[in-house]
């Protein structure tokens, strides 16, 4: 036997009766329950229980008849069988995460934030995520978080639409939205592509955001919300710009350092005031 080819039924989660039969009826191909437990030393008593098994998991197709037989599915299938089952294993655990998120935060941050505080003198300045669906999911709680002002700093907004629910809730709660985004000279004509159709849609849905274009290239991107110069309050997700690093490998940074976060605003009003220009419309 071919080295490691044993090992994938490790990596079924099969239990040792369920594993003998699996690898005795793709050795035989096709056969009946009691034969089965024949070959394999399977109690009798066991084996229908161990074929509906690999039945319900899509290893083992049912042949009616009398008796009824059963037969493996083919090794190429077997296999994708078992990276299907996983894939919705854990499409199942990431919805019941995300259903129990809220009330486990409600839950639990303050309790870990009263016990930090009586622990560190110091907030954590910030953490990170992967870039991606984790960046995503952390920029849409910057805008559920908000309560009076978010500021985006973005290349041209082109995960708008992976946070565009949260933002509409935002502003339904009346938070204002101001977006700073590169300038489309700086930009590829893709991308520039893109920015248009991202600025043309805000524009009209959300007509009393303010939209404006950094004449100078952006060193970071990403999304502030209530920053306070009195260094009390705010949080922010940002990356930095990293053209040769592929996406896959970069990671965001999220800090609800206050003073970090009025730093952070700082700077997106001083690009905003002296190195940026309106949004520019159809003609201009």
């Amino acid at each position: 036997m071919a080295d490691g080819a044993d090992d994938v039924f490790d990596l079924l989660g099969l239990t040792e009766y369920e594993e003998t039969a699996l690898t005795e009826l793709l050795r035989l191909g096709r056969t009946t329950a009691p034969n089965l437990a024949e070959a394999t030393g399977v109690p009798k008593a066991r084996i229908y229980g161990v074929l509906d098994a690999l039945s319900d998991r899509g290893f083992v197709k049912v042949i009616p008849g009398r008796p009824k037989q059963y037969q493996p599915k083919p090794p190429e299938e077997l296999l994708d069988r078992a990276v299907e089952n996983r894939r919705q294993e854990y499409e199942q655990f990431e919805t019941r995460i995300e259903e129990l998120r809220e009330p486990f935060l409600d839950e639990y941050e303050p309790q870990y934030r009263r016990a930090s505080e009586d622990i560190s003198p110091t907030a954590e300045l910030f953490h990170v995520v992967d870039v991606g669906e984790p960046s995503e999911r952390e920029t849409r709680r910057v805008y559920e978080r908000a309560d009076e002002e978010v500021v985006v700093i973005s290349k041209s907004f082109e995960y708008f639409g992976a946070v565009r629910p949260a933002f509409e809730t935002a502003r339904d709660r009346g938070v204002d939205v101001s977006i700073l985004l590169l300038h489309p000279d700086h930009l590829s004509p893709e991308n520039r592509a893109t920015q248009r159709e991202i600025v043309d849609e805000i524009t009209e849905t959300f007509p009393d955001v303010e939209v404006r274009y950094s004449t100078e290239r952006l060193p970071w991107r990403g999304t502030i919300a209530d920053p306070s110069m009195d260094y009390d309050s705010g949080r922010a997700i940002l990356l930095v710009q990293e053209d040769d690093v592929p996406n896959h490998m970069r990671q965001a940074a999220i800090t609800e350092n206050a003073s970090f976060v009025a730093g952070l605003k700082r700077y997106f009003e001083l690009v905003w005031e002296y190195e940026s220009q309106p949004q520019r419309h159809d003609g201009e």
